[in-house]
């Protein structure tokens, strides 16, 4: 889908937060939340996601389910890179799939099931072709803040966002995905919004099984409705990641304190020669250039950091519903 140039405004805002907050919150909710009509919010709705600014997406939590997340990092010739990175978009277990580095990096996050499936993920899945210089995995050992928490949508009051609260997760929920929830997955990771009638006539199940799948889903945590927008639609122009080498005895206190910094919107400690991975929205060049030599550089435990530019992005949030067995 092509995305338009749209300018938010405040009630576009406030939507978009609400979504964060409930992506299946109903319009009528949202509405008395924002003091606007049902059809307003509707209507602003159905035009942000036809123009490709906004959708909401259904996607299965793989630390619930026992998984284990990875991004890679994939170097090639500068002629390649789009091609590789469209390719990498196009499997249905990769999500956030970015171009580097003036088009010759690619980074994408991937869940696997098992060290099988790890196995083959790093031997058997990833490019190899002539013009792929060198292919790293990392595995995320764990994460402290992720895209659903980043701070930069938000603009509604305490007060506001409490009455669209869904239920709390029950972590102690036990939840088995089998082969008859793929096609309930696979229309909620295209629509998280799906109505239930639509989602019925894809299972084949009743609207009330409907219902009741995905409220145990939910309430289990294994799927999460996730938002995906493009940060420079909300005034963020400049994205980049950043790979740190960071002091092991401080490497708890500096990725906390990297996650309160509201132009983050993921921190994530990893395998390989950096232990700390990050994910950085600014305002534009100068804000980015300020954040690295202000915030990152007053971090004495930090020993070394490398940070590649997002060029362009390829795709943001996705199902990995190759998991689902």
């Amino acid at each position: 889908m092509k995305t338009e140039t749209v300018t938010l405004d405040e009630t576009d805002r406030g939507i978009v937060h609400a979504l964060r907050i409930d992506g299946r919150a109903p319009y009528r909710v949202i509405g008395e939340v924002l003091g606007v009509s049902e059809s307003t919010v509707a209507r602003r709705y159905r035009r942000l996601r036809s123009s490709g600014v906004l959708r909401v997406v259904g996607s299965l939590n793989g630390t619930r389910l026992g998984h284990s997340a990875w991004t890679i990092r994939v170097r090639c010739t500068p002629d390649a890179g789009p091609a590789i990175a469209e390719a990498l978009a196009a499997r249905p277990d990769t999500s956030y799939v970015h171009l580097l580095s003036g088009g010759t990096e690619i980074s994408c996050s991937v869940q696997t099931a098992g060290a099988d499936e790890s196995e083959a993920l790093l031997l058997h899945r990833l490019p190899r072709t002539a013009r792929v210089t060198s292919v790293s995995a990392h595995l995320l050992l764990g994460q402290y803040a992720l895209p659903s928490d980043w701070a930069g949508p938000a603009c509604l009051t305490a007060e506001q966002a409490a009455l669209l609260a869904p239920p709390p997760v029950d972590g102690s929920a036990e939840v088995t995905l089998g082969p008859a929830d793929r096609p309930f997955l696979e229309l909620l990771a295209r629509d998280g919004r799906a109505g239930h009638a639509e989602l019925a006539a894809a299972t084949g199940w009743s609207e009330t099984t409907v219902r009741r799948r995905l409220a145990a889903l939910r309430r289990a945590g294994v799927l999460v409705l996730l938002v995906d927008i493009p940060p420079a639609a909300l005034g963020f122009r400049t994205e980049a990641r950043l790979w740190l080498s960071v002091r092991p005895s401080r490497l708890t206190a500096v990725a906390e304190e990297l996650a309160g910094h509201p132009e983050v919107s993921l921190v994530a400690l990893t395998t390989g020669p950096t232990n700390l991975l990050a994910a950085v929205n600014c305002r534009d060049a100068l804000d980015l250039a300020r954040y690295l030599t202000e915030r990152i550089a007053s971090l004495d435990a930090v020993r070394a950091m490398e940070t590649a530019p997002v060029i362009r992005t390829v795709k943001r949030a996705g199902a990995p519903l190759p998991l689902v067995r």
